[in-house]
Formats: structure tokens, sequence, C-alpha cells
């Protein structure tokens, strides 16, 4: 093939990519992949500059602005791609170029997250706009009643500025994206493929009930534009703008020289593991904004920054097994065993392979070669089968009609990809849900683990949660056949057990594993509703009056409530004897009610579970992590990192004394 037929090839399979990815969200290759595809296309405009049109991608910025997701918006800024570069080579000829054509600059390098763009407008301090990168240049889809439903929008700053745009990524953390995906399994739709293309269908939505439930995220890494206040450099802007409450890219380096540069660079590709949430690479900027408007822009880049993109790591390894496993829901999920690889600095010797589909379109067959990868450098992934060194052998690969726990019926159910047991008793998935019902956050019933657990579904002692309640009355049963153990570890069990039917129904609740419906939820709920039959009674309505539950959730707590199974159950554990209504402390009150707390360090007196208790019971909400969000730490000896953190949010911190005397 000639070069001029290869770049018309490159040409028409990039733009087809681009608006898979730009406007339909639905990627068929990587970013990798893709990255190589426009690598090749630039490769030959420099070989041929006379082959460059008007409509080559590298003359593009991004997609182009859908109306589906609301009006669109011109673009007061130009929203710009990045030059992307894939050595340290280059990384070292970028910052030469830069000190070549300006005096003494300073480089900015910071994670590049695995989003979509968003800006944001503010007038006179106040949330105004919000709008999609759309085609980059001229315009783009206004996302702002979206944009208000996401947690890290500011939607007021502090200082009641002229005007002020920030540009930023909007993406989805890996555990918002797993809950998304069980709700998406449950309602038997289809799953989405990665965070980015979630959370770009997400802000897209029409509804932003939906956007709110989905719980996406925000860092701002530009300032825009701005009148009413002059900025000086990249880092002057991220200081005010962490002033005024706004999320910034976290972890960002400041560097004189292109060592510095490629040291930082190393030091995020070697913290990407660690992660809560995506990235694609890291940006190296210009931190003066004089330096930028000299350098000036392409129609397509700005001169003054550049992507590196960090190499996919690949290894091939034998295809050894293929397990299936049942989860709560009844879902078949087959799972490939393999040799064990090295990726990214862990040893990983499974992945999965999601589902029947999944594996027909690779044709992938126990024994053969396959690549494997890690996705977001995290989550190991097959990727292709090398047919090449298929073994003769070989056949493809089916889950099958049965369940592979209990022999029961397998159905897959219209368009659904997943194939589920049909069995509501299936031991697989009764075991998943009694290692959740007594678990720490739900019953807490103290050393009641997963090997009991097992024993006693596969002996036939449990058949479903109520039936915990009833070994009591098999005391001497379980001792004589020694299914527990010796005298002292059966009683130390069973009266764990007993002592359990005295909880708290928020406890119980929880407990049911009504998807959606965790600790916080369960907490809002049971305030509002007292009871476990008032709850069990609570319309539509009423349950989305309550905080944290929304749509979604409040059809799956009416389901739930509404299955006659779960009815008999939930009467069977009323006779026996456990609570069904909140334990209200005549002591506690709402004085705390919207502030956020969280504990560090060794207090005086407290645990760090008591002062929960205790911030818990005048209505606060204790969480694990210092944000901008938090009120309060409360701190004591060697508190560490969360102390530093607070300080600079200018977070108040608190002792333990002063706890003590706000409770009063």
């Amino acid at each position: 093939m000639n070069d001029l037929n290869r770049y018309e090839e490159l040409k028409k399979q990039i733009l087809y990519h681009n608006d898979r990815y730009y406007n339909q969200d639905d990627p068929e290759i990587s970013d990798y992949e893709y990255d190589m595809m426009m690598q090749e296309l630039k490769e030959l405009e420099k070989k041929h500059p006379e082959y460059i049109t008007s409509d080559s991608p590298t003359q593009k910025v991004g997609g182009s602005a859908k109306r589906e997701a609301g009006v669109l918006v011109r673009h007061n800024v130009p929203m710009l791609s990045l030059q992307d570069v894939f050595s340290k080579e280059e990384v070292y000829e970028f910052v030469e170029q830069m000190q070549e054509q300006l005096d003494d600059p300073t480089f900015v390098v910071e994670y590049k997250i695995d989003g979509l763009s968003m800006a944001l407008r503010y007038v006179d301090g106040k949330l105004n706009l919000a709008v999609t990168r759309g085609d980059g240049v001229l315009q783009g889809e206004d996302v702002t009643a979206n944009a208000r439903a996401i947690k890290d929008v500011k939607k007021k700053l502090k200082d009641p500025i002229e005007y002020l745009e920030v540009r930023g990524e909007v993406y989805m953390t890996n555990e918002a994206f797993e809950k998304v995906n069980e709700m998406q399994e449950i309602k038997g739709k289809k799953l989405f493929a990665n965070p980015r293309n979630c959370a770009a269908g997400t802000l897209r939505q029409l509804d932003s009930a939906i956007t709110k439930q989905r719980n996406l995220s925000m860092f701002v890494f530009n300032i825009q534009d701005a009148r009413g206040r002059q900025f000086v450099s990249h880092s002057e802007g991220y200081e005010y703008l962490k002033q005024q409450g706004i999320k910034i890219i976290e972890d960002y380096y400041i560097c004189k020289t292109a060592d510095e540069v490629w040291k930082a660079i190393e030091a995020i590709g070697e913290n990407r593991d660690k992660l809560k949430y995506d990235i694609d690479g890291a940006v190296v900027k210009i931190d003066s904004f004089a330096d930028r408007q000299k350098l000036g822009s392409t129609s397509k880049v700005p001169r003054w920054a550049i992507a590196y993109k960090y190499p996919p790591e690949e290894k091939e390894t034998k295809l050894l097994d293929i397990e299936l496993s049942v989860g709560r829901t009844g879902r078949i999920t087959p799972t490939a065993i393999f040799e064990p690889v090295r990726l990214c600095g862990t040893t990983v010797s499974r992945a999965t392979l999601h589902n029947q589909d999944f594996i027909d379109d690779l044709d992938i067959r126990i024994g053969d070669t396959i690549v494997v990868y890690k996705s977001g450098e995290i989550i190991p992934k097959v990727k292709r089968v090398i047919k090449e060194k298929r073994p003769a052998d070989s056949v493809p690969y089916h889950i099958g009609n049965t369940c592979p726990v209990c022999g029961a019926p397998a159905v897959r159910y219209g368009d659904n990809a997943d194939i589920k047991c049909t069995n509501d008793n299936c031991p697989s998935k009764l075991v998943k849900n009694i290692v959740n019902f007594v678990g720490r956050d739900a019953m807490d019933i103290k050393g009641f683990g997963l090997a009991y657990v097992e024993t006693l579904v596969n002996h036939g002692y449990i058949k479903d949660i109520s039936d915990i309640y009833g070994l009591i009355d098999k005391r001497q049963e379980l001792l004589d056949k020694k299914i527990i153990g010796l005298v002292k570890s059966t009683d130390n069990l069973l009266n764990a057990i007993e002592g359990s039917k005295n909880n708290d129904a928020t406890k119980l609740l929880t407990s049911f594993g009504i998807s959606n419906v965790g600790k916080a939820a369960a907490k809002s709920l049971m305030k509002k509703f007292k009871s476990i039959d008032n709850l069990m009674n609570a319309s539509y309505a009423q349950l989305i009056e309550v905080n944290d539950i929304g749509d979604i959730s409040a059809m799956a707590i009416i389901d739930y409530f509404k299955n006659p199974y779960n009815q008999e159950v939930i009467q069977r554990l009323k006779d026996y004897g456990v609570n069904m209504e909140i334990i209200e402390d005549e002591d506690s009150d709402d004085r705390f009610d919207g502030k956020t707390f969280v504990v560090t360090g060794t207090l005086p007196n407290l645990s760090r579970k008591e002062a929960a208790a205790l911030i818990e019971k005048h209505g606060g909400k204790v969480a694990g992590s210092v944000s901008k969000k938090t009120d309060y730490l409360l701190a004591g000896e060697n508190a560490g990192s969360k102390l530093t953190k607070a300080q600079s949010l200018g977070i108040d911190v608190i002792n333990e004394e002063t706890l003590l005397e706000m409770v009063k």
C-alpha cells in the first residue's frame, strides 16, 4: 500500500473512532491503539504536507456538539486538545524548546484525568453556565443542570469575582463506576465499558436526577478567563481556586529542568495504581500565563503544553482454566485463570471474562495463549488471543445452561448478556447474602466468619437469613456433630447471634442487602420511618423525600419488600425476636446535622469508634478522609497527613476536649 492510500485509510479510521469516542461515548479501540494511529497519520503528514486537508483529524478538535443533552453554547475560550508525546526524548525536546523560546520558564506537571472536559462560568461568584467540550472550538452542550448535580462543582465562590471561567475534567471513581454497573445489572441493562464512558453518558443525561445518583466527580485544571482579578501563573490560579473551595488536580509538581519534569512524570506513573480514579497520562504545561500568551496555539493544540502518554504494559500468558462463580444476584461470571505474569508492579493470574458474548467475541478457549494488560493500570483484563499458538485440540467454550453451584437452570433473558441462576436458594447466592447479613456494617455478629457460614449452609442449617436465629435451638446437635467446634466456640457464636437481636433496626435494614441501600442510606431511612414495618409500607413519594434516596433506590426498596419470599423471611425474624425499630437515645439531637467530621490520631480517652458514635448521636456524619467538604477534624496524637491536609484546606481542627464541650 502506498503512502497516499495508507493516509486516506488512516484518516477514515480515525474519524470513525473519533465519532465513537466523542459523540457516542462507545469506543471500540484502546486509547493506545488510537494514539498509535494518530502518530502514524502525523508522520505521513510530516513526510507529505501536500496530503493535509481541512478534514484531517490533525486539524480538528474533539467531536461535534450534540443537541440531545441540551442546547448549544458558543465557547468564549476554545477547549483545545493537547499534543501527545510517548517518549522521554520527546519530553526533553519540549522542555528544551520552551527554554529556547522563553526566559527561564517554570513548568507544572500534573495528572491527566481520564474523563471528559467541561467548562464552568461564574458571574459575580455564582455558577452561571456549564458547557461540554463539543467541537472544542466553536460550541459545546449546555449541561448546567447536570453540573449542579455533581458534588465537586462549586455553586458559589467565596469571592464574588466579576467573571471566572475554569476548565476541568468530569470523571467517575472506580467505586462509583462499580456501583453504577451493579445497578445496570440489576435492572437488566447494558453494562458500561469503563468509567470514562459512564461519566460521559451520565453528564449528557436529560434527567439531572440520574446524574446525581451516579455520583460524578470533577477536577478543575485550568483558569480559562477572568475579569475582576488578574492571575500571573497557573500555580497562583490553583491556590486561588483552592481558597474558593474548588477541587483542583491533586499532587501537581513545579519544575524548572527537563530532569525535574521527567522525575515528576515518573512519580505520577508510579502512583497510578494507588489512585481511586483512572488517569491516562501526565500533562506538562508552562506555568506563566504571559509565557502562554506569547507562545499561543495552533488550530488544534496549545504550544505551551503536552500530554505524556504512559505505554500500556502487556504480557503473553497461557489460559489454564475458566472458573465460573455465582454472585448475589445469581449472575454467572466467567473468570480467566492463567499462568501468573507481572503487570504494573504486581503479579496477576486472574481476569474477568464478563460473559458469554465477551468469550465469543474473543473466541477464547482453554489452552490458548492470551495477551493480558491492566485497564487503567489497575484491573487485569484479557485483550486478545494469539490464535497462531492455539492447540490443535482446542474447543469453543460455553458457560452452559446450568448453574455451576447448584445445578439449577441458568437462563439468559432477552438481549441481556448475563446468564443467571434461576434458583433463589442457590447456595452461592445464599452464602454471599449471609456473609453480608452478619458483616460488621450490618448485624455485626462477632466471630461469624465465612468458614462458619459455608459450613452451616453446606450442612443445611441455614437456608435463609432468618435461620441464623434458629441455630440456638440446635445447639446440642451442632456440638455433637462439631459443626462449629467445641463448647466455647459454639456458645460464643450463638451468644453473639442472640445479642444481635437487640441491634438498632438500622443495622437490620443494612443487612438485607437491598441494592443501593448501604449504611448511610439505611440510617437516613430509619431516621424518617422509625421501624421496618413503616418502611415496608412506605410509598414511592415518601421514599424519595429521604436524603440519599433517589428513583432507583426507591424502586429497589419497594421491590424488595413486595417480594413474598422476603416478607416471609422478615416475619420469621420478628418471630425470633429480632428488633424491628430504631433505638432512640433520649440524649440524641441534631446539633451536628449537615456537618462532616473526620477522626484521626489517638484520643486521650475515647476510641475512634466511640468518638464517631458520639458525633453520629448528635446528627453528624463521620467520613474516612479529609476533603473540602470536611467541617471538623477531630485530631489526637500522631494525627499525621490528615492533620496536614486539614490545615492546608483551612478546616477547623478540634481535640477531644472541644468535642465534649460541643455536645454538652
